[in-house]
């Protein structure tokens, strides 16, 4: 194997989950510090939490998926150690950039868990980067963000090899008119309209959501589909993207389908979102109606993601062209947590969203 060239390190950067009971309120805590959540909207949420025992499936799917890069990055010979941080909760982004300065890693690749562009899909990961730097001091690492996805061949080759095996569960009978939907974390209309530069007319996450969708569909030859939103949060009187899963499946009722095939494309992994708004509440709803419902694994769980995340880091590593399915705005790579664009994917509001 030879070193990387101009690379010491690659940091998997995600959002992070609690691993047990006691640990779901102080995790929901740092998740929506400063926002002035009500105590009892925290506890409410964390039933959600303590329904599957009190852990999310985040950090072990992400452990999973460092074990599969670490044996691509072994495969095409490439030397590089991967590293594991979060943003809300352990191992915290601070401390493995710490270990990662002890370590005497200089020059460090980054891969946030998300495909796309909006505050809490890439600029607050370039905002953890820069935290972490400031916590480590003046010799801390220099952190390199890769860049969005959301359109690259392997990531929809991902989602196309999901939604067919999601409609080989079906019978055959049902395949023709199942419904598919796909589905993404909803955002505030404000957040999603500062996604971008301003210039562009921001919404570049709505756009990337479903170009990403599009793609996916065509891919996977499914003629027609629907992209709808979930897990909205806050006060009913601020607009958030819609519709909503649950409503739209009360609506393809209506209408007279009789089974939906539902795929999570705005996740990369299966967050408490997925298991509990598709696989619980849509779930139920589908069945209460007597409607089929099948849930489409997320992309990271396939084995094209490893191979994803080694041919973006190869981009910088071995100068491996840049491979994009459409000309949708996207954010390329920063350095240091610094911004992309002046203005670009500001907070307009601070969306509790993770990816």
């Amino acid at each position: 194997m030879n070193e990387s060239p101009g690379y010491d390190a690659l940091l998997v950067l995600s959002f992070g989950g609690p691993e047990g009971p006691a640990e779901v309120l102080p995790f929901l805590e740092n998740v929506t510090r400063g926002r002035g959540i009500p105590q009892d909207r925290l506890e409410a949420v964390a039933q959600h939490y303590l329904h599957f025992g009190g852990v999310s499936p985040m950090n072990g799917l992400n452990r999973t998926l460092i074990a599969e890069v670490e044996a691509e990055l072994a495969k095409q010979h490439l030397r590089l150690p991967v590293y594991f941080g979060n943003r809300n909760w352990h191992p915290m982004v601070e401390d493995t950039l710490a270990k990662m300065h002890s370590a005497g890693v200089r020059n460090a690749l980054v891969f946030a868990t998300s495909a796309w562009a909006g505050y809490s899909g890439c600029r607050q990961y370039q905002e953890d980067i820069a935290r972490a730097r400031a916590a480590v001091g003046a010799e801390a690492p220099n952190l390199v963000k890769l860049r969005q996805f959301f359109d690259h061949p392997l990531f929809i080759g991902a989602v196309a090899d999901a939604i067919t095996a999601a409609f080989g569960q079906l019978p055959a009978e049902q395949r023709a008119g199942a419904r598919l939907v796909f589905t993404a974390h909803s955002v505030p209309d404000a957040a999603d309209i500062a996604a971008g530069p301003p210039e562009e007319g921001g919404r570049r996450y709505s756009k990337q959501v479903a170009e990403a969708a599009r793609l996916a569909a065509e891919l996977a030859g499914v003629a027609e589909h629907d992209l709808v939103w979930q897990s909205r949060s806050g006060p009913p009187q601020v607009p958030w993207l819609e519709p909503d899963i649950v409503d739209h499946v009360r609506a393809l009722h209506t209408q007279g389908t009789q089974a939906v095939v539902v795929c999570p494309v705005g996740f990369v992994s299966d967050h408490l979102e997925v298991v509990w708004d598709l696989d619980a509440e849509a779930k139920d709803t589908a069945e209460e109606l007597g409607m089929r419902f099948v849930r489409a694994a997320t992309a990271g769980a396939g084995p094209r993601f490893a191979e994803l995340v080694v041919e973006l880091v190869r981009e910088h590593t071995d100068g491996v062209p840049t491979r994009r399915l459409s000309d949708v705005g996207a954010a390329g790579c920063t350095r240091n947590g610094a911004p992309c664009a002046v203005r670009c994917c500001e907070p307009a509001t601070r969306p509790a969203h993770a990816r």
